[in-house]
């Protein structure tokens, strides 16, 4: 359950639209269900402001589906990360108003469009090529929780000027978040540019001595840019997830 829906509830018991015993069997069962492999969070969008994600790696399209039709029952919005083609195919088929994003690898579901909560743009900016399907779930979180999202692709330092030639869309975000491979170096770049927060995200596009991604870990963590913070290697939604709670207005 999300904040407005318990707000809304508790509106309709002040005004007599529902009773007292209507509004207790809306809220039985919370704030989670034990499912025997699953104990799933009910009450994470009233604490958090999101409802649980599910990370679909390593689940059973099975697995993914049963959590899946509680968060939905729940009101939602449903956003599952790292979806094989299996598991998008699985909950299309269960959901088939919901969204399976092969290049994100994600699938999302939701009632009606997020209310915008943010002060400013989130902008997601990517190395390369390679580093869009990381790109991609970040700026699909983002939006998925009420912010806007503009993205700029493929301006990496190996070719500077491209990513120069943005300069005012870097400079009026809200919140960057920089994706990038090799040896991860444009968002030391990019937070020599910017005032606003700028979160890295190191992928495992590269070659051998990039360690899959540990290279590009190691040097944004080095970086001498000030105001640059770090989330795991490949991990778009914890960008995401990160740029739309700094971007988020205060009520």
């Amino acid at each position: 359950m999300q904040t407005d829906q318990l707000r809304a509830l508790l509106a309709d018991v002040a005004a007599g639209r529902r009773t007292p015993e209507q509004a207790l069997a809306s809220l039985r069962g919370q704030p989670f269900e034990e499912l025997g492999f699953a104990t799933v969070d009910l009450h994470r969008g009233l604490r958090t402001g999101f409802p649980e994600v599910i990370y679909g790696q390593g689940k059973t399209p099975e697995q993914a589906l049963a959590i899946a039709e509680r968060l939905v029952a729940a009101g939602g919005p449903l956003l599952v990360t790292r979806v094989s083609p299996e598991m998008g195919a699985a909950l299309a088929a269960r959901f088939p108003d919901g969204v399976h994003d092969p290049h994100a690898r994600c699938f999302h579901w939701q009632r009606e469009e997020p209310a915008d909560v943010g002060r400013g743009v989130i902008r997601v900016i990517s190395a390369g090529t390679s580093d869009l399907p990381v790109a991609e779930e970040a700026a699909l979180t983002a939006r998925l929780m009420g912010h806007r999202v503009e993205r700029v692709h493929d301006v990496g330092v190996a070719g500077l000027h491209r990513l120069l030639h943005h300069r005012q869309a870097l400079e009026t975000a809200s919140v960057l978040v920089v994706v990038a491979g090799m040896e991860g170096a444009l968002p030391s770049v990019v937070g020599g540019l910017v005032a606003c927060p700028v979160i890295a995200v190191p992928t495992s596009a590269g070659y051998g001595a990039s360690f899959e991604g540990l290279a590009a870990l190691l040097g944004m963590l080095s970086s001498c840019a000030p105001g640059v913070v770090v989330v795991n290697i490949d991990n778009g939604f914890g960008a995401g997830y990160a740029a739309a709670r700094m971007n988020r207005r205060t009520p």
